[in-house]
């Protein structure tokens, strides 16, 4: 979350940014053209497929060829904000971004998933009644909207299987899981776990959940909660949906933990300190799920204010990347002994202001950062041998970017 947001919260409140106005009707969608057909190689509705894709660490897979589908998630409640989930489409080779119109029918589609197979899009709705939403991407018809039974929610994934939609509520501190259908389309949630204990950290007033993903085993989910400075680790029932907490893994004080990225080697993390503006390396153990927190790590801001957002972890597990929001940048590491170690090797401007998350094409060969202040989108092609960022020209203009996910 913005962490002056977060200051200027009434005791209690749920908001992590200033809400304006609301929408109000039934559910509309912008008619448009078609997106893309899946990539080739894609997995099948319910194959496994490794966890990482959902959180940007994309395989390398081969270069496509054509224009590809990219989604774009908003504020649609804040002043200057967009009308729903945009749509545009992104040149693999050149890293050029056209928009193509947007879905609307979702409040705040604040953070965005898509399904294993490719043919469903997922949206939060991050509002006092925090919801998820499912879009069929061959129509982009909204399959329908559920309930999390919490607020504020701010961030979902697939499980790799693709039988169910993890979501996380910032203001209610809850994660929350749903079943997905054969159609994509979501039914009534299975499980709600709200996060009791620990006592909030420091300046905090609750817990608050911010992430909550699948880890490298399949087994077991993990919850990222600020307000706790604690990671929960859950054990996912593949049948019923329901979790069974197994082990929690705690920040320092006031940390500030928000997100979560795994090395593809299986038994190392990076955990984003949105707080205290740090990055720690963690060790993952996948039989039992349980993290073990490393010594904070620089981001590259040099100590001004800044809030660290996402982590990404390039698909060979040799550099890894990071949002600064305030230093506005691109942090990059080189990541060593098989991914026990990060090593910062400096930072590259992110065209933007307040890069709220970051994202991989499919292949890896394109880094998309979301601005939310600048309200542009930025693409930097990424050198598979250095992992040097360069600029693709200029950022695209996307009414209040808080997420962007190229297909």
């Amino acid at each position: 979350m913005d962490s002056g947001a977060q200051a200027r919260a009434p005791r209690g409140g749920w908001s992590r940014r200033r809400l304006v106005g609301a929408l109000a009707g039934a559910a509309a969608v912008t008619v448009l053209p078609s997106p893309a057909a899946p990539r080739p190689g894609a997995s099948p509705a319910g194959a496994p497929k490794a966890p990482e894709a959902a959180e940007g660490g994309r395989r390398a897979d081969p270069a496509p060829s054509g224009p590809r589908p990219l989604y774009l998630g908003t504020y649609a409640s804040a002043e200057g904000g967009g009308q729903g989930i945009g749509v545009a489409a992104y040149d693999p080779a050149s890293g050029a971004v056209t928009g193509r119109g947007t879905v609307t029918g979702v409040g705040d589609p604040s953070y965005l998933a898509v399904h294993p197979d490719g043919r469903t899009l997922y949206a939060v709705d991050e509002r006092a009644e925090g919801a998820v939403t499912a879009v069929r991407l061959a129509d982009r018809t909204v399959l329908g909207t559920r309930s999390t039974g919490g607020s504020g929610t701010c961030h979902l994934s697939v499980h790799p299987g693709g039988r169910w939609l993890l979501s996380a509520d910032y203001g209610s501190g809850s994660v929350t899981v749903h079943p997905i259908d054969a159609t994509g389309a979501l039914g009534a949630r299975t499980d709600r776990v709200t996060h009791s204990g620990p006592p909030p950290g420091p300046g905090q007033q609750g817990p608050h959940a911010h992430q909550f993903l699948t880890g490298p085993d399949g087994a077991h989910v993990l919850a990222v909660d600020l307000g706790t400075d604690t990671v929960y680790t859950y054990r996912l029932d593949p049948r019923a949906g329901t979790l069974t907490e197994t082990a929690r893994a705690r920040t320092r004080p006031g940390a500030g933990p928000r997100h979560l990225a795994f090395h593809p080697g299986g038994r190392h993390a990076y955990l984003v300190n949105e707080v205290d503006d740090t990055v720690a390396v963690c060790a993952y153990d996948p039989s039992s799920g349980r993290l073990t927190v490393g010594a904070p790590q620089s981001t590259g801001s040099g100590g001004g204010t800044n809030h660290p957002a996402q982590f990404l972890v390039t698909a060979d597990g040799r550099y890894a990347f990071l949002a600064n929001r305030g230093h506005n940048s691109i942090a990059r590491y080189a990541v060593e002994a098989d991914g026990a170690r990060l090593r910062l090797l400096g930072t590259v401007p992110v065209a933007g202001d307040f890069p709220r998350q970051i994202a991989f094409s499919p292949d890896g060969a394109l880094l998309f950062a979301a601005n939310q202040k600048s309200g542009t989108v930025s693409v930097f092609h990424v050198h598979r041998g250095s992992g040097a960022l360069r600029l693709a020209g200029e950022p695209f203009v996307s009414p209040v970017a808080v997420c962007a996910l190229p297909l």
